[in-house]
């Protein structure tokens, strides 16, 4: 409402003074005339308004696939992001499996060594420091693999085949080393005896 108020007072201010009645008014002046020329210039042919309404329709239609090019861009660029985060972390993974089956034989030396040691202080030492080790592979992902029961091929190298009666056929009999699971794939099989 103030509003309408204010523009009424704008133009009522800007209201041309009143002639004197004794003066006739003037004739059309050059600004109407102007005027009229430039609406007759604005006038369009139907011809002119089909050419714009097609060049509109050709804007829209180029905006149009535009806008789904950049979608089709910024899709393919989230998932170039993502595949390159994914190689990134398969390679990751790789080069603590590759560590990890490195370390492996230094393991095995430790319990090979730990199982002829005598009962002394020495070798408790050396069985601290073969759990520290084991923790550390731990912290890596790596898991020791099931070595008992029947022979999965999956998990175990059959390296000697064993002849112990009860037993039944293709049992493992015994562990001659470990294996080792790091993240979910094996670094090393299990290689064990099998019963026939």
């Amino acid at each position: 409402m103030a509003e309408q108020k204010e523009t009424e007072q704008v133009v009522n201010e800007t209201e041309l003074p009143e002639l004197p009645e004794n003066e006739a008014p003037a004739e059309k002046t050059d600004g109407a005339d102007e005027a009229k020329e430039q609406y007759e210039a604005l006038t369009l042919t139907a011809e002119e308004v089909k050419a714009l309404k097609e060049k509109l329709d050709k804007l829209t239609e180029d905006r149009d696939d535009a806008v789904k090019q950049a979608q089709r861009l910024q899709a393919e660029f989230e998932n170039y992001r993502k595949r390159n985060a994914q190689i990134a972390a398969d390679s990751r993974d790789d080069g603590v499996r590759e560590t990890v089956k490195n370390l492996l034989p230094v393991l095995d030396n430790f319990e090979r060594a730990l199982e002829n040691a005598p009962d002394d202080a020495f070798a408790a030492g050396i069985r601290n420091i073969a759990r520290q080790f084991v923790d550390s592979l731990a912290k890596c992902g790596a898991e020791e693999l099931e070595a008992s029961g029947q022979f999965d091929p999956k998990l175990h190298d059959a390296v000697m085949k064993d002849n112990v009666e009860g037993v039944p056929s293709g049992e493992i009999t015994a562990v001659l080393q470990k294996g080792y699971r790091v993240k979910g794939k094996i670094v090393r099989y299990a290689m064990v005896k099998v019963n026939e």
